[in-house]
């Protein structure tokens, strides 16, 4: 007899790399398909993404994707992934452009988009009746999923808060989540984030007054950084330069065409004349202009980090002019990247604006305990799954459901590939599925593992020996002493003749070594040359010898 299962691939532990699986018998659904972003010790990594074996394993019985909003830890991977997976991908108007865009960086075959109305549609993917509803979120159009399945309703709540007052003027659904819980709630998968914070998450409508009490005093030129998929700040800044007398200039390819989709389809607001070309904008005094500009993780290459390092086309930034950051907090591996340019600025006499520093020019997306409260008690789940957030977060969350009268037993903190099997109205663990981390470097997809990786620390911390030897396989000796050299290792002034003299000392070795081929050639002079080299210097450089056979 078939049972339902909710497995979470990646997404819980951490709060990046969203994939969600839900299975009954032949049928099987996914929400979310993110990506993740690299440590900074992950050097050369560019993305991180979830492990899709079990789906491409499982591929027959997909039904759909269901994306609930357009940040990148929730679609990002949908070009990785699909691939090698053919199926339909089922969002919201502007998420479906959002995803549109995103594959047209890829050589990937365009995706089939099923475009839904949050207001009166209802998806049939297998057994699974899947009702949308809005939520409030830092971005417009974002959904939760009420879930009818033969084993009864689970909702599957990813990112929200409960912001009365949103600037898209669409508030969270409460009546029809209500409405949708009346008969019964089996499970609850919500966001965990805010789990540790007091009290409810502010509105993104108490953000405008604190930027325009900037802006309005700054007589040179405005610059605005946020995240391209945040539409509702974008729309809140230029509502500031309308009423501040500011032309806007949006500088950065991503900003570009996130606001463009936005306008097209109808969530994003205003006159024609009031967004400018750049080439338009360099003819206007500095105090009619305000830029929203592309970079607020501090991203090497981006349009900001150009500009602060003054390697921008047309751009330029001095006295006078302001730097606003107002995105969430930089995410893990960005925060040194970030922290740079602010000093940069600084250094430059530009007034900056940084959630560190100065004004909360942020509102999280995230509901607090307040928000999770008052879902909790819409829904009134027997089942509590913590998802979107790390070990202390749905740890926190536990706490909430059980004061709020929960068993303990029943908040199921899960691992990355943990399975939950439901039957009989009741849940229990049944196993895990085998995940890993994928990384993306380049072209390459899990080429690079913990062995790279670890080659990689090396080289940044260490640097480089090459060893070349030329050696006779007929004779089995060496030709002359090695050639050795080194790159990011050390500075030779310093230690003298130390590579000519390990050199010698490589040789020697050598030649007391009876009978020898390429490969133990190999093999001495990596432990040789790491002991000669730790012993000098204290440093363990990688070892690389290349053996030459005459």
């Amino acid at each position: 007899m078939s049972a339902l299962k909710f497995i979470a691939l990646s997404g819980t532990t951490g709060v990046t790399e969203n994939l969600y699986v839900y299975e009954y018998g032949n049928d099987m659904i996914v929400v979310d398909c993110g990506v993740g972003f690299p440590e900074s010790e992950m050097f050369g990594v560019d993305l991180v993404i979830p492990d899709f074996s079990y789906i491409k394993q499982n591929a027959a019985k997909l039904r759909g994707i269901l994306i609930s909003h357009g940040h990148e830890d929730h679609l990002g991977a949908l070009p990785f992934l699909l691939k090698d997976v053919k199926t339909t991908i089922y969002a919201t108007k502007l998420v479906g452009g959002f995803i549109q865009d995103k594959f047209e960086d890829y050589d990937t075959q365009s995706p089939k988009i099923s475009v839904f109305d949050p207001e009166k549609d209802v998806l049939t993917l297998g057994v699974f009746k899947v009702t949308p509803f809005r939520v409030s979120h830092s971005v417009p159009d974002g959904v939760g999923f009420c879930i009818d399945t033969p084993e009864g309703k689970i909702f599957h709540v990813p990112d929200y808060k409960f912001d009365w007052t949103p600037v898209d003027g669409r508030p969270f659904d409460v009546a029809k989540v209500a409405t949708l819980a009346s008969q019964g709630t089996l499970a609850l998968a919500s966001d965990a984030l805010g789990a540790n914070t007091p009290g409810y998450t502010e509105s993104e409508l108490s953000i405008q007054g604190r930027i325009e009490a900037i802006a309005q005093n700054v007589t040179g030129k405005i610059y605005l950084t946020t995240i391209s998929s945040n539409i509702s700040r974008m729309q809140q800044t230029i509502n500031i330069a309308a009423k501040l007398g500011r032309k806007v200039v949006l500088i950065g390819r991503s900003i570009e065409r996130k606001a463009q989709i936005a306008k097209d389809l109808g969530y994003l607001f205003y006159p024609n004349d009031l967004v400018v070309k750049s080439k338009q904008a360099s003819r206007l005094p500095p105090d009619k202009v305000l830029y929203i500009i592309s970079g607020s993780y501090g991203q090497p290459g981006s349009a900001l980090y150009r500009l602060c390092m003054g390697e921008h086309d047309f751009l330029t930034i001095g006295k006078g002019d302001v730097v606003i950051f107002s995105s969430d907090p930089a995410p893990p591996g960005s925060k040194t990247n970030v922290d740079f340019l602010v000093d940069k600025l600084i250094e430059g006499d530009v007034d900056v604006h940084y959630y560190d520093m100065q004004e909360d020019l942020h509102v999280s997306g995230h509901g607090s305990i307040g928000d999770i409260e008052t879902l909790f008690a819409l829904t009134k789940p027997k089942y509590y799954i913590p998802i979107g957030g790390t070990i202390r977060h749905m740890r926190a969350y536990g706490l909430i459901a059980e004061r709020m009268g929960a068993p303990e037993e029943n908040v199921l903190e899960l691992l990355p590939g943990e399975i939950v099997e439901f039957g009989n109205q009741t849940a229990r663990r049944v196993g895990k599925v085998p995940v890993k981390e994928v990384l993306v470097d380049g072209l390459g997809i899990g080429d690079v593992g913990n062995v790279v990786l670890r080659d990689r620390h090396i080289l940044s911390k260490e640097g480089i020996v090459i060893a070349i030897i030329h050696f006779d396989r007929n004779e089995s000796v060496l030709i002359d002493s090695p050639e050795i050299m080194s790159r990011g290792f050390v500075f030779e002034q310093k230690y003298g003749r130390i590579l000519e003299d390990a050199s010698k000392e490589l040789a020697r070795a050598m030649q007391k070594k009876k009978s020898i081929n390429a490969n133990v050639v190999k093999n001495i002079a990596i432990d040789f040359l790491e002991r000669y080299f730790y012993q000098k210097t204290g440093r363990r450089p990688m070892i690389l010898p290349v053996v030459v056979e005459v």
